[in-house]
């Protein structure tokens, strides 16, 4: 990045993802319960990185400006009230016609059921669309895993210490979530042969998105109906598991408007 990473001024920064198209930060600053945080997207660190902060300096609290004083705007100068002018000449009475009743139009054939009847008419909910269960079988992705180590020429250590990084474990075993094959296979398809597993970017993992979008429906101070209500409105879904990850981040981007918007 053009900044370090590390450095906790003025915000703690985060790297979420890298990839050959993108780059993910978020911005941490703050204290307490003034604590904000914003993510960045841009095709380059630098680009996410100035992109999280933009976001953060609207979303943090800023010093009240003082208004000058009203200048009192001069008194309106007094109007001369026009001289009466004379009233017209009242209209001949018209002649009062006699309004005939229109005729009421047949009944049609395709009127609306009466209301006792709509009551009785069973009422069917509309279908909930669950997402995909995970597969039994996960040995085509670990394959494909084998497979990108060996392109990439890491040995068991030095693919221990890319897990480690990415998942807080050194072991493939301990990967007991299908989304963390499958976050784990494609990080390594993004990486170029010979990269160092220290310094290679990790996986944008989905728990990571659900902690965030966690911390700013916090901040925002919503209920499980408002957080419901954005869904919907936005992703036609009734819950973040139905999301992908890319809709999980677009949906925390969401809640980052709104907060800015509060603040």
């Amino acid at each position: 990045m053009g900044r370090d990473a590390t450095s906790v001024a003025p915000g703690l920064v985060e790297l979420l993802h890298a990839d050959a198209q993108r780059v993910i930060v978020r911005i941490t600053a703050g204290q307490g319960a003034a604590l904000q945080s914003a993510l960045g997207e841009g095709s380059t660190a630098e680009i996410a990185e100035d992109r999280a902060r933009q976001r953060l300096a609207q979303a943090l609290p800023q010093p009240p400006v003082r208004n000058p004083a009203p200048v009192p705007a001069p008194a309106p100068a007094p109007v001369a009230a026009p001289a009466p002018a004379s009233a017209p000449p009242s209209p001949p009475p018209q002649p009062q016609l006699e309004l005939q009743p229109s005729p009421e139009p047949p009944p049609s054939s395709q009127q609306a059921a009466p209301a006792s009847v709509a009551a009785e008419l069973p009422v069917i909910p509309e279908p909930v669309h669950e997402p995909p269960a995970e597969p039994d079988d996960w040995s085509e992705e670990l394959t494909a895993v084998e497979m990108e180590l060996q392109r990439l020429g890491w040995q068991r250590e030095q693919e221990g210490e890319f897990l480690q990084r990415a998942f807080g474990h050194p072991s493939r075993t301990r990967l007991v979530n299908y989304a963390d094959v499958v976050a784990y296979l494609k990080a390594l398809r993004c990486l170029e042969p010979g990269c160092a597993p220290g310094s290679a970017p990790v996986p944008l993992r989905r728990p990571d998105l659900l902690r965030c979008s966690d911390e700013l429906l916090g901040q925002l101070q919503w209920g499980a109906a408002q957080g419901r209500q954005l869904l919907e409105e936005q992703f036609g879904k009734a819950s973040r598991q139905q999301l992908s990850d890319e809709q999980l981040l677009h949906f925390n981007q969401l809640l980052e408007e709104q907060l800015i918007q509060v603040g």
